[in-house]
């Protein structure tokens, strides 16, 4: 078992100075211990050291450490394995430097570890103006990528020449809710499993890759060498993903742990056991967008050739400044969805400029837009109409009324339930399901636009279906959902009269 040990080491005052020795398990452990990533992601394999890796670091390399679990009971585990690796000697608690109301080890060579937990979104305040030079996240895909990234913001040290880190140690995701931790290692998954994960330029597990956020976006650069972008200086930081599985774990590889994990049902057997990302993981009961029609759907996109039917719908998110993006899906008469067009928001401030975005590409009689009506794009609604185009304020508070066949208006319906939409938003993302589970509609493989539709979830009210915010979805993902917003739009238009198909008549507005 690792364990820690004192030794006394002379500083260059003359004073002793207390330090920890500890030597990491050879192999990917040793690998990550050394990785030189301002944002490492660890794991895979159930069993590969993670924990230990965590407190290793926090004791050996760090002074100032937080590790978080999703909620605090599941950190009684990692607490008891602390107590084993910095005060191993028997039962006797009383003893050691562990603080049971302050969750924290003062340990002798002057280290602080904290045990926290972020339980809810809005508990990610807590944490706010807090600054650790080790952020650890254990079991890193319980937590919502906003969560992650708004924390991480007090990385940093007083200390000189003190090294600064993120460490996620994760499994597999079992549903996709975690699924953006798919997105955010998609090189080295890409590398690892080829066969379900793309990306233009797959990465080795261990190799260094950079990345900024620009205007939004976040991008991905040749090496960590500053940049300049508008007149501000920006540092690129790096990242890499190691894997490990529970035969690099000497402590563990012997025990009976590996027969546990084998007699676990797939998928979980081949993702805990394996590490394997490609297994596929139920989805929330309470998820808007089934995964398996969702890939169908991606899948028929990319074997197919672009549409050659007309495109009759036009659905546009709009974003003013900020960090989202303004963007534009296009959809064909036979329900193939073109690839979504991304402009940054800074591009398109005003409503004139979102405005331009249509007319300069599109006539006036090509498509029906579907445009938000609120806020930022009612300004745009206003010049598109009054220049003859054909646009349908989206309102997604407002009710969620269709035409039946007789030209009444009538609430939108799921026939198979009979349950109502509470509003147009839950409609709109309520009309995309059925249409996927009816394999209508072909979607383009954009990681973005999967992430943020797996997101959302709904629940049922007194009112009937209801699915969540804008702003409920953005807190899960870490960014806005333009993408998925601006699809829904688009499907939920009925089509101009004069581009009827019979895609048409299976869509519930035709």
């Amino acid at each position: 078992m690792q364990r820690i040990s004192l030794q006394l080491s002379q500083e260059s005052s003359g004073r002793a100075r207390i330090e920890y020795d500890w030597t990491p398990n050879p192999g990917p452990q040793t690998d990550a211990y050394h990785s030189k990533a301002d944002i490492l992601g660890y794991g895979g394999a159930a069993g590969g050291g993670k924990s230990d890796l965590i407190l290793g670091l926090a004791a050996t390399a760090h002074r100032r450490s937080v590790i978080f679990r999703r909620v605090f009971p599941n950190l009684r585990a990692l607490i008891e394995r602390s107590r084993e690796i910095f005060a191993p000697g028997g039962n006797d608690h009383s003893r050691d430097s562990y603080n049971e109301s302050l969750h924290r080890w003062a340990l002798p060579g002057g280290q602080m570890v904290e045990f926290e937990a972020c339980q809810y979104e809005k508990d990610k305040e807590k944490q706010r103006g807090r600054p650790r030079d080790l952020y650890a996240f254990d079991e890193a895909t319980e937590f919502s990528k906003s969560q992650i990234m708004f924390m991480v913001a007090w990385l940093r040290s007083t200390t000189h020449n003190q090294r600064c880190r993120v460490v996620l140690t994760f499994n597999p995701p079992t549903d996709d809710s975690g699924g953006w931790i798919v997105d955010f290692f998609r090189p080295w998954l890409a590398h690892i499993h080829p066969e379900k994960f793309q990306h233009p330029n797959p990465a080795k597990p261990g190799e260094l890759r950079w990345y900024a956020t620009i205007d939004g976006e976040e991008q991905e650069f040749m090496s960590g060498d500053q940049i300049e972008h508008n007149g501000e200086k920006i540092k690129p930081l790096s990242r890499t993903f190691i894997p490990a599985k529970l035969a690099d774990n000497p402590y563990l590889n012997d025990t009976n742990y590996r027969a546990v994990l084998q007699s676990m049902p797939e998928p979980f057997r081949s993702q805990l056991l394996n590490g394997d990302f490609s297994a596929v993981g139920n989805s929330d009961v309470w998820q808007v967008i089934p995964t398996a029609a969702l890939d169908r759907s991606m899948a028929r996109w990319k074997a197919r050739q672009p549409s050659t039917k007309p495109m009759n719908r036009i659905g546009l998110d709009v974003a003013r400044g900020g960090q989202d993006s303004t963007t534009k899906a296009m959809v064909h008469s036979d329900g193939y969805c073109q690839s979504l067009v991304k402009v940054p928001g800074i591009q398109t401030p005003d409503g004139d400029s979102v405005a331009k975005l249509v007319y300069a590409y599109h006539t006036k009689n090509d498509a029906r837009i579907a445009l938000d009506a609120i806020g930022v794009g009612s300004s745009p609604i206003d010049i598109l109409v009054k220049k003859g185009y054909d646009v349908v304020p989206i309102v997604g508070s407002s009710r969620a009324l269709v035409q039946d066949a007789f030209g009444n208006e009538v609430m939108f319906t799921d026939e198979a339930s009979g349950m109502k939409c509470v509003n147009q938003r839950s409609a709109m993302y309520w009309n995309l399901r059925l249409l996927l589970e009816a394999d209508l509609i072909d979607l383009p493989p954009d990681p973005r636009l999967r992430s943020a539709l797996l997101a959302h979830r709904w629940q049922p009210t007194s009112g009937g279906i209801k699915v969540l915010s804008k702003d409920q979805v953005k807190e899960l993902i870490g960014c806005s959902p333009d993408e998925s917003d601006a699809v829904a739009q688009a499907y939920w238009l009925p089509a101009p009269a004069d581009t009827m198909s019979i895609w048409d008549i299976g869509n519930l507005y035709g």
